[in-house]
Formats: C-alpha cells, sequence, structure tokens
C-alpha cells in the first residue's frame, strides 16, 4: 500500500465558535455559511450567545433551500416569486437548480422564477392568504476556483460577515472545502505511471461532519457527504482523462478503482489517500429474497443461482478482480432479444426487473433470449460494500468496472466483463438488445467544482421513467414503432404515468424545460447512430439508486414490464417484415 495523504483538518464550526467566543468579541455581531447540519449550527450559535455574540450560522450548501426550511415562514403562503441569480461564469440554470426541490416542498403554493443579474443573492417575495407580503434577500455565498483541469469554476464556500470591532465580509474555506483541495492536489502531486492501468484501487477515506437533511418530496435529501462523494470520483476521473489526452466525452479511460468512501465523523475531519491491491474478492452478505417482491438489490450469490435455475446454455467472461460475469441463451422461433443489466452497478432495479422478465419469456417455448443479469460485478460488490455505512448515497463509484471504465467501452485485451456481452450476441445473433439502466432518484451534485455534474447535467433531477432508443439509421421507422408500442405498454403500469408527471412537472421548473419528447407519458429520446452492434439499442433509466421498499419494488416492475412490452413488440413487427 502506498500512501498519497493522511491528514486532518481543523473543523471550520469549531474554529469559529473557539475564534468567537473570547471576552473582546463580546457585542460583535456574526454571519457565517458553513457546510454543517441544522442542529450542529444551533449548538454553535448558543455557545456565542452564551459568550455575548450574536450569530446566525447558515448553510453554505443550497442556501435558498435552508432558508425556507429554516427561515421563511411557508404556513398562509400563496404565492412567491424567486429571482435566481444568473452568473457569466456558471451555467444561465445554475442557481435555478440550486433551488431544487423547492417548487415541490412547497406543494399547492404558485411558485415563479425569474431569472436575475450576477449578484449572487435569491430575492424572495412571499405572498401570503391574509394580505401579507415579505421580501427577503438570501445570500449565495460562491467563489471563483482554478479546478483540476486548469479551468475555473463558480463554487459555493463558506463566508464571514461581522461587525464589531474587526469587521469582515469574505470568502471562509471551509474543512470540506480543504479535504476536497488537498486530495486534488496529492492525487495531481503523485508520480503516476505511464501506461493504465494506474493503480489497482485508488482509494479516499474520509470521516467528516456536515448536512444529511431528508426533505418531503420523493426521495430527495441534502448531503454533502455523498456531494464530496460524487466530486471526488467525477473529478478523479476528469484528472485522469486530461493526463492521458482523451476528450471530455471519451469513456475508454482505464485508470483502475477510484473508491472514495465518505463517513459521518465528529471533530476535525480525517482524510487517508491511498493505493491499494484488490485483495481476494469479497461480497458484502446480503439476505435472501423472492425476486418479485425484492425491496432492495440482492446479493451476488442469489442472482448466480437465480440465472442457474433457467434454462439455457450458459456463458461466462470474468471481471477485473476476478468475479464471474454470468449469462445464458435459450434459443426459440421468435426473433433474439438481449437483455442486460448492470453495466452501472449502482443502478440497482435493473438486474431484478431482468431476471422477474426473462424467467417469464422462457416460458413460452417459442422466446429466443440471451440475459446477463449483472455485467459488471466488481462494481455491484462495491456498491453493497459502500452501502453499508452510507445506503441512501448514490455511490457512482460502483458505476464503472475495477479497471475504472464503462463495460460498454471496454476496448482492452483481455476484454473482461464486455466478454460476456459478446458472447450473448455471438450466440443469439439478436438485433434488439434491451438494456436496463437507472440514475440517481435523488439530485446529483458536485459542489466543489461548480454545480452541476459536468457531461450529466441532463441526469442531476430526477424526470420520471425515461426511455432511449439508439437505432442504426436505416432502421429509424422501426425504432420508433417500438419505443411507441413499448410505451403503450408502460402506461398500462399502475402509477407509472402520475409518477412520472410529478418528477416531468418538478425537473422542468428547475431545469428551464423538457429536452426530450413525451410519448404515452414516458419521456425519451431517440438518436440514430451506430455506435452499437445491434441496430436496435433499447435502454431504460428508471430513477432507482437510493431507493428502497415499495420504490424499489414499483421501479423492477417497471424495468421488467419493459423488457416484456419490448420482446412483444419487436416480434410482432419482425413478423410484419416477412
Amino acid at each position: 500500500m502506498t500512501i498519497l495523504l493522511d491528514q486532518r483538518v481543523p473543523r471550520t464550526l469549531d474554529a469559529l465558535v473557539a475564534a468567537w467566543s473570547v471576552p473582546e468579541r463580546r457585542g460583535a455581531r456574526l454571519d457565517a455559511w458553513v457546510f454543517e447540519d441544522e442542529p450542529a449550527r444551533r449548538g454553535a450559535e448558543a455557545i456565542l450567545t452564551e459568550a455575548g455574540v450574536a450569530a446566525r450560522l447558515r448553510s453554505a450548501y443550497k442556501p435558498l433551500v435552508h432558508a425556507f426550511l429554516e427561515e421563511i415562514e411557508t404556513d398562509g403562503l400563496a404565492r412567491v416569486e424567486i429571482t435566481y441569480p444568473v452568473h457569466p461564469q456558471a451555467s444561465e440554470i445554475r442557481f435555478l437548480s440550486e433551488a431544487y426541490p423547492l417548487a415541490a416542498m412547497l406543494d399547492g403554493v404558485e411558485t415563479v422564477f425569474v431569472p436575475g443579474n450576477d449578484a449572487l443573492i435569491y430575492h424572495v417575495i412571499a405572498d401570503y392568504a391574509d394580505g401579507r407580503r415579505a421580501e427577503h434577500e438570501v445570500f449565495a455565498p460562491n467563489r471563483l476556483r482554478s479546478n483540476h483541469l486548469g479551468e475555473v469554476d463558480l463554487c459555493p464556500t463558506g463566508w464571514i460577515r461581522a461587525a464589531g470591532s474587526r469587521d469582515q465580509d469574505e470568502a471562509l474555506e471551509t474543512d470540506i472545502e480543504i479535504v476536497f483541495r488537498e486530495v486534488m492536489q496529492a492525487v495531481a502531486s503523485h508520480a503516476w505511471p505511464a501506461e493504465e492501468p494506474y493503480a489497482e484501487t485508488l482509494a479516499i477515506d474520509v470521516t467528516i461532519a456536515g448536512i444529511e437533511r431528508p426533505l418531503a418530496y420523493g426521495d430527495e435529501v441534502m448531503s454533502t457527504r455523498e456531494a464530496l462523494h460524487e466530486d471526488f470520483y467525477f473529478s478523479l476521473l476528469e484528472f485522469f482523462k486530461h493526463r492521458s489526452g482523451r476528450p471530455p466525452a471519451d469513456r475508454s479511460l482505464q485508470p483502475g478503482q477510484i473508491v472514495p468512501d465518505i463517513r459521518a465523523g465528529e471533530g476535525d475531519p480525517h482524510v487517508h489517500v491511498a493505493l491499494r491491491p484488490f485483495g481476494r474478492p469479497q461480497d458484502p452478505a446480503k439476505a435472501e429474497q423472492v425476486l418479485e417482491t425484492a425491496d432492495a438489490a440482492p446479493g451476488l450469490d442469489q442472482i448466480h443461482r437465480e440465472l442457474a435455475g433457467l434454462p439455457g446454455e450458459t456463458f461466462e467472461a470474468v471481471s477485473r478482480e476476478g468475479r464471474p460475469v454470468r449469462g445464458i441463451y435459450r434459443a426459440g422461433t421468435r426473433p433474439a432479444v438481449l437483455v442486460s443489466a448492470g453495466q452501472h452497478a449502482n443502478e440497482t432495479s435493473a438486474p431484478v426487473g431482468a431476471l422477474r422478465a426473462v424467467r417469464r419469456l422462457l416460458a413460452d417455448p417459442d422466446a429466443n433470449v440471451a440475459l446477463i443479469a449483472v455485467e459488471n460485478p466488481d462494481g455491484y460488490a462495491l456498491h453493497g460494500r459502500l452501502c453499508e455505512s452510507n445506503p441512501r448515497h448514490m455511490h457512482h463509484a460502483a458505476r464503472y468496472t475495477s479497471l475504472g471504465s464503462d463495460v460498454e467501452f471496454d476496448r482492452g485485451n483481455p476484454t473482461y466483463e464486455i466478454g460476456a456481452r459478446n458472447q450473448a450476441l455471438e450466440l443469439s445473433g439478436a438485433q434488439l438488445h434491451v438494456n436496463l439502466h437507472g440514475y440517481p432518484a435523488h439530485e446529483w451534485t458536485r459542489p466543489f467544482t461548480g454545480y452541476l455534474p459536468r457531461g450529466f447535467e441532463l441526469w442531476a433531477i430526477p424526470k420520471g421513467f425515461f426511455l432511449i432508443m439508439r437505432h442504426h439509421p436505416s432502421w429509424a421507422a422501426t425504432a420508433r414503432t417500438l419505443v411507441e408500442a413499448v410505451t403503450n405498454g408502460l402506461a398500462a403500469v399502475p402509477g407509472l404515468v402520475e409518477f412520472n408527471r410529478r418528477q416531468i412537472e418538478i425537473c422542468a421548473i428547475h431545469s428551464g424545460g423538457k429536452p426530450y419528447e413525451i410519448i404515452n407519458g414516458i419521456p425519451c429520446l431517440i438518436t440514430a447512430e451506430e455506435r452499437h452492434p445491434t441496430p436496435l439499442t433499447l435502454i431504460t433509466e428508471f430513477p432507482d439508486e437510493t431507493i428502497y421498499g415499495d420504490a424499489y419494488r414499483f421501479a423492477h416492475t417497471v424495468q421488467m414490464t419493459t423488457v416484456l412490452a419490448a420482446e412483444a413488440a419487436f416480434a410482432a413487427l419482425m413478423a410484419q417484415t416477412v
């Protein structure tokens, strides 16, 4: 093991209390913005009050949402108009998105967002049912910072405003910002080898206080620890991609496994960065479940047993860490279909939905189906381990393989995980690939490199169950007919159209529109391209990262229904062409 960084960082909240509790500060006024939960901030305020300091400590993360939760009266609110900042060095919807999910939280209240100027202030006009009007200014502390790509980001930051013997009004680099900066500097200054992968595992272990606050809408939660994980993971991918000379959209990078493990802690944050070998593959223990009613992602062992119980020819590839990537193929007289799941292993509803669907299909002796239930078993195991401490986090570190690459873009030799998909296509000759995916069930942010997740802005806010159809150009008519048939079948799933309607409505308010068409109540993107080996590739996207219980059962039922509807529609379309 090689240690790149082992450091404690003074907790900003404790440092503020210590600095402002001294006698010479008595009578002063302190306003500060930090990345801390409300109970911790209120506790610090109480200590400062005893020391004679009038203090108000606010959240530097999503300050408008926190203002409505903590300061702005919402009882009797009838209408609210919010003018949000538009800064020249940020996306024009940056602060509109940062206000999410306020439109949902103020359910029943007319909520209007208006673009403003580059002053970092939200202007709020609140009208109440009894005729009252209140106006508020909500400061959004941000500063410009150079990032790991040599670019400049406008980032949320701590801030301090003080009136008294020593007036202040300036940015305050907080502990969580320092942790992010120190880790990125440690990685950038390391002497990396010339060839990929650069390491087996780059492990970033952090214990830190912060914000972990569920919101009263869907699966929404404000979490600075989750945000730190996300920013570490994608910033490091970007750093290595930039270092290798690849363009930003390239997904063939194979840096090795990058694992930020961010855990709750008290006192000073501790950060430890090390290069570690894989060791023997170990999968987290999970209880056996009945797939039809599963309320969380099952273990890999159960998935392999479920596969073994299906009829057909088995095939197998091997992951980077040595886990099997298993699949089955059962030939039949109907047109062949490949069903895959778990390419991005933190998208948890897909494997169960795929297994449920294929089990039903194979009850028909004419069905012609290949199935890979988990294409990325290393990521699946990592996701299970990370969820043991943070079950409500997205854990995008489990998205890619232990090589650090997307399964679909692996062009290495040996081919590892992609070998299973190659075998499935060779055995079946499938012309339709139903590739089951998911995306975050709550907001996805990267506050330490701007705010919106660079390159994934479309997926920053949940917008319901989504379909993507990628087709070879000559298959355009078939692709659209197939999507129309599948969405028609999905519209019959109880609750799905309303689920989509609500999420689409809120997403559109906070993202500035709907950059997709809606077919039978399902958002869809249909594009012509020849990158995929199959002429038709139908990709599902359910907002399933972090969901459990009834929400999880609903998700894998929708995934299952998509597979069944796609197979039936494809068979009918192919019969018409004979």
